[in-house]
Parts: structure tokens; C-alpha cells; sequence
């Protein structure tokens, strides 16, 4: 089997000290594909860094809606020049988080807008993060649809996932669907056809069990995987081959 982890974060400071590791444990658990994803203007940097040491390491370029503030012009023209990259495969991530807040929301939604403006251009597909935010995200995705890209860590409703299969997105399922309190988001899940349907960490964070209180890492999306398997009725095989499929068609890989 391959897999391709379509969200994890190899730039963060955990991976620092064992990196090498990390990514040999991936390929030796299967995870042959590994797409480093950016949010903001250094981890993209660094990101681009580490795929220039690790052959195969596929990257983003983003802006995250936490860090919207620093979205200036300088900051976008400058995650232009970023994209240019042999490695980036799309832009991202970016959305809207109004959970956190950690930027005004004004400055979110002029972020995201920017970055959608600039995969356009570009001709890249988009990582989406939207947390607490489905109406203005949906309202915004419109207005650029036909889309390529991934809403990335899902965790809304059925009919959400819908509306965006509909504007051309995949649904991303990372450690979550493995959680014991998750009944509602495995049977989101379940409806989600697996044609649309990719895998992801989003390592560090989010550790699927029974990995859960330590850091995440790309070789654990086999037990995402082996869920997405339970979930769906078919073989971990079936679903490794139609997942892989869905990250190599909508990342051009």
C-alpha cells in the first residue's frame, strides 16, 4: 500500500531533532507521499528548506487565518515568490478560525480572499482551514468556484461536505474519525463517497489513538486509514489505493 499524508507539519520545532527518523518511519509504515504544509511566511520557508534535503517532501505556501494580521502586501507578494518553488503543490493553509480569534476577523476574511486570489493566478489547488466559521467560509469559496483543493481536518456537517464536493473540494480526515467521542463525525464520514475523500495527520497535533497524548507523526495515518477502512466497509487496501488517487489528482502529484 501507498499512502500520502496530504497535512502534516514537518516545519514545526518538535520535528527539529529527529526529522531524518521521522520521515523513515513514515516510508516504512507506507507513506510514501508527504506534503509539508505552510502557515505563515517562515514555516513556508522552511518547509521549502527541508524538501530540498528530503526527495519526495511536497510543500504549501500559506498564510494561516491565526496569523491574518501579518497578512500585509509586502507578506503576499512575498508568498508569490514562495509558490514559485519546484516543491509547492498549492496554497495554504489559509481560511477562517473564529474559534481562536487570533486575528480580527476582517483581516481573516481579507487573508483568505488574497491567498484564494493568488491559487487562482497561480493555477494551485488550496488547503482550507475553517473552524467555527462554515457560513463565511461557503460564502467565499463561492465566489472562486470552480474550486481545486482540500478542506482540510473536516469536522462539519454532511450537508457541508456536500456543498463543497459540489464546488470540486476533497474532504480531509485526519486522527479525529479515530477518537471514541466521535460518533457524528464518523458518520459524516461514512456518507462522504471515498472518491472524495484524503487522508492527513495534521502532525504534530492530533494524534489518532491509540497515539493519543503524544506527538503525531506521518507514519500513524495507517491508523486513519484502517478507520476510513471501518468506517467504509471495504479493505484497507481499497481504501489506501482510492485515497492516494483523490491526493494525487487534486495536489498534481
Amino acid at each position: 500500500m501507498e499512502l500520502i499524508d496530504t497535512h502534516c507539519h514537518l516545519n514545526d520545532e518538535r520535528f527539529e531533532e529527529d526529522l531524518p527518523q521521522v520521515i523513515q518511519r513514515a516510508r516504512s509504515a507506507g507513506v510514501t507521499g508527504l506534503i509539508n504544509i505552510g502557515y505563515d511566511l517562515d514555516s513556508s520557508r522552511r518547509a521549502i528548506e527541508q524538501a530540498g534535503l528530503y526527495p519526495g517532501l511536497k510543500t504549501t505556501v500559506g498564510i494561516h487565518p491565526h496569523d491574518a494580521s501579518t497578512a500585509t502586501e509586502a507578506a503576499l507578494e512575498e508568498l508569490a515568490k514562495l509558490a514559485s518553488a519546484e516543491s509547492v503543490v498549492a496554497i495554504g493553509e489559509t481560511g477562517l478560525d473564529y474559534y481562536y480569534d487570533n486575528s480580527p476577523r476582517e483581516m481573516q476574511r481579507l487573508a483568505f480572499r488574497r491567498q484564494m486570489e493568488l491559487a487562482k493566478e497561480l493555477g494551485l489547488p488550496v488547503v482550507i482551514h475553517s473552524r467555527d466559521a462554515t457560513q463565511d467560509t461557503l460564502e467565499i469559496l463561492k465566489d472562486f468556484a470552480p474550486l481545486r483543493g482540500v478542506m482540510h481536518c473536516f469536522s462539519g456537517s454532511f450537508e457541508t461536505a456536500q456543498i463543497c464536493i459540489d464546488m470540486g473540494l476533497y474532504i480531509a480526515f485526519g486522527g479525529a474519525i479515530t477518537f471514541k467521542n466521535a460518533n457524528r463525525l464518523r458518520g459524516v464520514a461514512a456518507r462522504v463517497p471515498l472518491e472524495r475523500i484524503v487522508l492527513e495527520t495534521d502532525c504534530p497535533y492530533l494524534s489518532p489513538e491509540p497515539h493519543r497524548g503524544r506527538r503525531n507523526e506521518p507514519a500513524y495515518l495507517v491508523h486513519i486509514l484502517a478507520k476510513l477502512a471501518e468506517i467504509k466497509q471495504v479493505s484497507e487496501a481499497e481504501a489506501a489505493e482510492i485515497t492516494t488517487a483523490n491526493a494525487r489528482a487534486v495536489f498534481g502529484l
